[in-house]
């Protein structure tokens, strides 16, 4: 399913669904995968009812490999996963992403094929950074080729330029110069993220300067106070804590999503 992050003028607010340790990870539950399931279709639902434009499938582990692999029990689960979520929310053109962390990009892509997803996120496509399971490279010829062979060119890739799950390692490298080297590697969008609100605006600003025709997205801290500063100068943006009762890893409050839905609709009038 293809999808576009610039639709006349529309900001794109893709709601997080972060899940549970999946099978095939060293911290998973025995017999938890009907629950997470379960709960991964509750959250879509409520993110799609609030008027959210999608939601992000996210693997939350706890621990990851550094490599551009994943467990077979791990990507057979999270197809299910977010074949089900698909099946719930279609018809409506609600989008659906997903992203195995830490940089499982080509187990992405492959999910989000067989299971009709819209697009996939990936940590780091291009460029090196460290985290703490050690250090993650990009690989951006082998996602493209892979996305290639498997047909997936209907399948958008999102990539982090800037943000908590990536900063470049190996200098002082411009957020916009990232960006456009994810563009020129096949990227469909990027995405930043920082706490600081003056930062964030800069690293559209410059995302914006070197790859003026690439989305750019907010890939995180936005909150019903700063949604209309920053989302006047993205695209859209990925959603989570402020949408989830209890906070972070709670469950989507749709209440909590109309109104963030107004504010960034308002910005849109």
């Amino acid at each position: 399913m293809t999808t576009s992050f610039q639709a006349g003028g529309r900001k794109t607010v893709l709601g997080m669904i972060h899940l549970e340790p999946l099978p095939g990870t060293p911290f998973a539950a025995d017999g938890s995968l009907g629950g997470i399931l379960d709960r991964a279709v509750r959250s879509a639902t409520a993110l799609r009812d609030g008027g959210a434009d999608g939601c992000l499938v996210q693997t939350v582990d706890r621990v990851y490999s550094v490599e551009d692999d994943a467990d077979p029990a791990r990507v057979a689960a999270m197809t299910r996963v977010v074949r089900a979520v698909v099946e719930a929310t279609a018809g409506d053109g609600f989008q659906v992403g997903v992203q195995l962390m830490r940089n499982a990009v080509r187990a992405s892509l492959a999910v989000a094929k067989v299971a009709e997803a819209s697009f996939i996120r990936a940590g780091t496509l291009v460029g090196a950074t460290l985290t703490a399971q050690g250090l993650v490279q990009g690989n951006p010829h082998d996602v493209m080729e892979y996305r290639r062979r498997i047909s997936a060119a209907d399948v958008r890739v999102v990539s982090d330029a800037d943000s908590m799950h990536f900063s470049w390692l190996g200098g002082d490298r411009p957020t916009g110069r990232v960006a456009k080297d994810a563009g020129q590697a096949g990227a469909d969008a990027v995405c930043v993220s920082h706490p600081e609100e003056r930062r964030v605006l800069d690293m559209v600003a410059s995302a914006r300067e070197w790859a003026p025709d690439l989305p750019v997205l907010l890939a995180g801290h936005t909150t019903h106070e700063n949604a209309a500063r920053l989302l006047a100068a993205a695209d859209g943006a990925f959603v989570g804590t402020c949408l989830e009762r209890g906070g972070w890893g709670g469950p989507i409050d749709p209440d909590r999503v109309r109104s963030y839905m107004e504010i960034v609709r308002g910005l849109e009038r």
